[in-house]
């Protein structure tokens, strides 16, 4: 049963890493999700609740380090408030109307758009929009590293 649980627990921590590329899937949620099917499997015979409660409080880290990014990208760029309202709102119908490219064309247009009604220039919020871009690779890495450090964790516990 040991080897199933750490088997299908690999293949999750797989899809999640995927997942914080691609955003169509929820990837950090995948790899907690194969910690604790392997803690279930195997009758959390090697992983106790602190490990639990730490790789929870990594989890959060990581929810916060998506939104925590975008707004540093936007902001080191010169872009308002508006601006990051329109990178999230471009992120949700980036998604719904370009499937995976639009997690970063919809941030792009998003905060562009908002700077441009805004009556900035044309070039302030290409710049604006190039932020968002900027930081959604910079917390797409940092959320790696993170996730990283969560399998070697787990790897180090079992």
């Amino acid at each position: 049963m040991e080897n199933t649980a750490l088997i299908l627990s690999i293949i999750l921590f797989a899809v999640g890493v995927l997942g914080t590329v691609l955003p169509v899937l929820p990837g950090a949620i995948l790899i907690y999700v194969g910690m604790f099917s392997y803690g279930f499997m195997t009758d959390f015979s090697t992983l106790d609740v602190t490990f639990f409660l730490i790789q929870a409080l990594v989890l959060l880290l990581i929810f916060a380090v998506d939104f925590i990014a975008s707004v540093v990208g936007t902001q080191s760029f010169g872009g308002s408030k508006q601006a990051i309202w329109g990178a999230a709102t471009g992120t949700i119908l980036g998604i719904i109307f370009f499937g995976p490219l639009g997690i970063v064309t919809g941030p792009f247009l998003g905060a562009v758009a908002a700077e441009l009604l805004r009556g900035e220039s044309l070039n302030l919020a290409i710049r604006v929009g190039f932020g968002t871009i900027v930081g959604f690779l910079g917390g797409t890495f940092l959320k790696i590293c993170a996730e990283i450090i969560m399998i070697t964790y787990f790897f180090m516990n079992i």
